[in-house]
């Protein structure tokens, strides 16, 4: 029991501590004020010049962070590459660096370049997509800054903690990640692309290391096709080790896709047998895709094809065994052999 005086003195001064504590613990826990402090880079990929805009997933991305947001771009004669990402809502400016050393976006020199500027803008998280040139980059740039990667997302609960899937997409881990920057590649089918409209961000020069490397592009041999982009058409048509040959494969697939307008996929067992090239393999270890209409022809339906194709939006299957694990995920399936029912199928589809 404290003397009357004490008591009196500490009644006193009570409402003043409180008083003093309250803001500044409402500011700390404030979510406006996180947001305030919060800053991600997104960093958008080009080729010869031509933004690829199913990079700018990666600004949806940040957009659910809630705190200003940066893209970057590095390559030559990227000036309409900026100008146009500089067009999507939500973006407070776009970083450009101008030198062809990046243009293949080689992760030796790339990922220094990225750190420099990550430095320089002070970000909080740094997002790219899940492609051939995200997980190429971004895990050495994790390594530079010391932070964990945080790979393939779907969902973002908030600035720390983000949702994923793993064992081929038969579970959902959520992460929560106490780095001081976020390193973090997100499922381009979980975050639709940015329009490219009503922003007027400011464009500025980033910073250029020029770091020394000791890896050079030598050359690169494209297969070209007058068909959608696989990773972003809206319709595909997927062909499994069930066409028998690469003969078949591009006999059957090839006029069922025309027919469509759709792009040609492919299994990792149809990839493996020789049957399809593997820049059109589907699946954990391919690309991730999620049209509105997806067909399987001759997939058996494994479930690391599965997971590469089970977020489209309509998912049709043609196989001759009733019990293919396929049928389990189709929204529509038939039952048949597939050489008599797909050239029937593309011819109606062409006369229709």
């Amino acid at each position: 029991m404290l003397p009357a005086g004490r008591r009196a003195l500490w009644a006193l001064a009570r409402p003043t501590l409180r008083q003093a504590a309250t803001p500044a613990s409402a500011t700390l826990r404030s979510p406006a004020a996180l947001r305030r402090l919060l800053s991600a880079l997104a960093i958008l990929e080009q080729r010869d010049g031509v933004l690829n805009t199913g990079s700018l997933s990666a600004i949806t991305a940040a957009k659910k962070l809630g705190g200003s947001i940066h893209g970057f771009v590095a390559g030559s004669g990227i000036k309409p590459v900026a100008e146009e990402a500089a067009k999507v809502e939500g973006v407070d400016k776009i970083i450009s660096v101008e030198n062809g050393v990046y243009d293949k976006g080689l992760p030796e020199n790339y990922a220094p370049l990225l750190v420099e500027n990550i430095k320089k803008g002070g970000y909080t998280h740094v997002i790219a997509g899940h492609t051939a040139f995200g997980k190429n980059l971004m895990p050495r740039v994790a390594a530079l800054l010391d932070s964990q990667q945080i790979s393939d997302i779907t969902a973002i609960e908030d600035e720390k903690t983000f949702v994923r899937p793993i064992y081929a997409g038969n579970a959902i881990a959520t992460v929560e990640s106490s780095d001081a920057i976020k390193i973090i590649t997100i499922r381009g089918t979980a975050f639709a692309a940015a329009e490219v409209a009503g922003g007027k961000a400011p464009i500025e020069d980033g910073v250029d290391p020029k770091a020394e490397s000791d890896t050079e592009w030598i050359s690169e041999d494209l297969a070209k096709s007058d068909r959608p982009d696989l990773a972003t058409a809206p319709k595909v048509v997927s062909g499994g080790r069930g066409l028998k040959s690469k003969e078949e494969f591009d006999r059957i697939m090839n006029p069922l896709a025309d027919s469509l307008g759709a792009a040609v996929g492919a299994s990792r067992a149809a990839v493996d047998s020789g049957y399809a090239d593997n820049s059109l393999q589907v699946g954990q270890t391919g690309k991730v895709v999620a049209p509105q209409l997806y067909l399987a022809v001759g997939i058996s339906g494994a479930i690391q094809h599965l997971a590469g194709m089970k977020d489209s939006k309509v998912i049709a299957a043609i196989n001759k065994d009733p019990d293919a694990p396929i049928f389990q995920v189709a929204d529509v399936g038939l039952v048949g052999d597939l050489f008599d029912k797909v050239p029937e199928l593309t011819e109606k589809l062409s006369k229709a």
